[in-house]
């Protein structure tokens, strides 16, 4: 009952609502458990080779977690967690039809031993195979033989697809132009795949303090989230439901596409880099940047560094201006700028292609070290208020990233 009612909490916005995640969470007495939505894909790799050559119907086989699965903050399935899964239906290849493999995933594995029974299916990370699998009713997700590069094509067929004498044999005559003769299946160990759920799991969290800031792996589903991300999806023009908090089929493949436009991995979660790109402020005392404030952190470092260099005379490929004499201040204010550009670039990177909360905490506060360097050099050179704002201006930013920094006075 108590693994009930936490899975309920979500769905009754007008008595939680001024309630933050945490307080519902403590209201839970003893609970420490959060649910993982019906649809939620976990992305995962192969453990070993998987081949329609070889492989028998009813053989398992495994693949490991690749990221974090987080819910509003709390891990849940840490990295490492491992998947089990069983293959229900081989087709080897001959020479008028391509190897084809089915699989269903059953059993979730927690580093501490722990086993947890699930319904899983097969999906896709790939924009065009998503939509595929997606456009059909009730689908059969399968692996067909004959892609470039693994070997394997995901592509999928409707419950009418397997209808009559060789139900299999309909499913490849729906695949169509997935298939390529003679080819069988060839999986790869650590190929990454996409497992969605098919019913929702109550997970216990790893740990009572939610992880801070914009995380990648957070996936979010209370309905309050989920109703802040269908509005701004309804804006954008991909999805025309309610606007209820349900995280329904209408609102995941409307999460699809608009993650297939955005070039972020279409798992159709609701996860950090989808609610940031939707414009939504949904982390906690976040400690990061958003990738469009490092980008303009980026370019106002580099201007600063380039209206700099223009002042005390150096040509943009590091000569030096012969007719003048530098005080070796100057220089050493024009390497610590020029680290601090270099370094703000790094962190730009970091922060729109990496998930790893941690990982970008820690960047945070190495660029505010660079910074240091540049507010010690700055204390003996004289620069003009225009070059003060504009350093005041990354100050503020840097204050953000690391509580420890303080703005030069």
């Amino acid at each position: 009952m108590r693994e009930v009612c936490a899975a309920r909490l979500s769905m009754y916005p007008a008595v939680f609502g001024l309630l933050s995640l945490s307080a519902v969470f403590h209201l839970a007495t003893g609970q420490q458990r959060l649910l993982l939505p019906e649809g939620t894909v976990i992305t995962v790799k192969t453990a070993a080779p998987l081949s329609s050559a070889s492989v028998r119907e009813g053989e398992a086989f495994r693949t490991t977690v690749a990221d974090s699965v987080r819910v509003e903050g709390f891990t849940v399935i840490p990295e490492g967690s491992t998947i089990d899964g069983v293959v229900t239906l081989v087709r080897r290849a001959d020479e008028r039809q391509s190897g084809v493999i089915g699989v269903e995933f059953n059993r979730l594995r927690l580093p501490k031993g722990s086993e947890v029974v699930i319904d899983g299916k097969l999906t896709s990370l790939d924009p065009s195979e998503r939509r595929q699998i997606d456009a059909q009713t009730d689908a059969q997700v399968l692996f067909v033989g004959g892609r470039r590069g693994t070997g394997a094509a995901i592509g999928a067929v409707g419950a009418s697809g397997g209808a009559g004498r060789d139900p299999l044999g309909n499913v490849l005559g729906a695949l169509g132009t997935l298939l390529s003769k003679g080819a069988d299946v060839t999986v790869p160990a650590n190929t990454p795949l996409a497992v969605q759920l098919e019913r929702g799991l109550t997970m216990g969290v790893m740990s009572t303090q939610p992880i801070r800031g914009s995380d990648a792996f957070t996936i979010y589903t209370s309905a309050s989230a989920i109703r802040a991300g269908q509005q701004a999806l309804r804006a954008k023009g991909y999805y025309r439901g309610a606007t209820d908090g349900a995280l329904n089929e209408a609102t995941q493949r409307a999460l699809v596409e608009f993650q297939i436009d955005s070039d972020i991995i279409a798992t159709g979660n609701l996860d950090g880099r989808t609610a940031e790109a939707l414009g939504l402020q949904l982390a906690r005392g976040a400690s990061t940047l958003t990738p469009a404030e490092a980008t303009l952190l980026r370019r106002n470092a580099q201007i600063l560094t380039t209206r700099y260099r223009n002042t005390i005379g150096i040509a943009e490929g590091g000569r030096l201006d012969q007719r003048r004499t530098y005080d070796p201040a100057e220089i050493e204010l024009y390497f610590a700028l020029s680290a601090f550009s270099d370094n703000a670039s790094l962190y730009e990177e970091m922060r729109r292609l990496s998930g790893n909360v941690e990982g970008q905490t820690a960047a945070g506060s190495a660029l505010a070290g660079a910074a240091r360097r540049v507010d010690e050099a700055l204390r003996t050179v004289r620069v003009s208020p225009r070059t003060e704002a504009i350093w005041g201006a990354l100050q503020e930013d840097l204050a953000r990233l690391d509580s420890t920094y303080a703005r030069r006075q």
